[in-house]
């Protein structure tokens, strides 16, 4: 079961973290009640208990199964009232949603593609840290820059072609 986010439990010894850490969970101070870290970057980790799956049924072809299994997920992450991000950050990030956004700040990806629940899973989880590790990269600020005098010559040469093959095109007055 690969790719599968495992269930972390509340222990009665010191829990064993390595498992979490190859998928790129890291665990909160207290090892005796192990809480899942998702790690976006380095300044920013959502705490899993951030996120809500819901499983439904998928849509689209795969017969007997499709009718029979909720493979499909609808994660739900409350980005506006999250704790974990910066102020600038979840400002991008309600941006970049576009109609994944509800009206309360809370993002909505479903993911159907696979026929498994655990890769559908995972294929959600994937998408939201995606999203934003995009939202947490700084936009590039636009430098503006002026036109070379080379290109406004050629620009200008362009222009008078295409308005001599218009002129050609005219219609020339008959002399009887």
């Amino acid at each position: 079961m690969q790719g599968l986010r495992p269930q972390v439990r509340r222990r009665d010894g010191p829990a064993n973290f390595g498992h979490l850490i190859k998928l790129g969970f890291r665990p909160r101070a207290n090892p005796g009640y192990a809480r899942a870290v998702i790690r976006i970057n380095p300044t920013i980790a959502l705490d899993e208990r951030e996120i809500v799956e819901e499983f439904v049924r998928a849509s689209g072809p795969g017969g007997q199964n499709v009718n029979k299994v909720s493979s499909a997920v609808q994660l739900r992450f409350d980005a506006r009232h999250s704790p974990s991000l910066p102020t600038d950050v979840r400002a991008r990030l309600e941006s970049l949603s576009g109609s994944r956004l509800t009206r309360d700040g809370v993002i909505v990806i479903t993911a159907q593609r696979h026929r498994t629940q655990v890769r559908n899973r995972q294929d959600a989880l994937d998408r939201l840290i995606d999203l934003i590790r995009r939202a947490a990269s700084l936009p590039v600020k636009r430098r503006p820059t002026r036109p070379t005098a080379a290109s406004r010559e050629r620009r200008i040469e362009g222009k008078k072609r295409r308005a001599g093959i218009k002129r050609l095109r005219r219609a020339k007055p008959a002399f009887d």
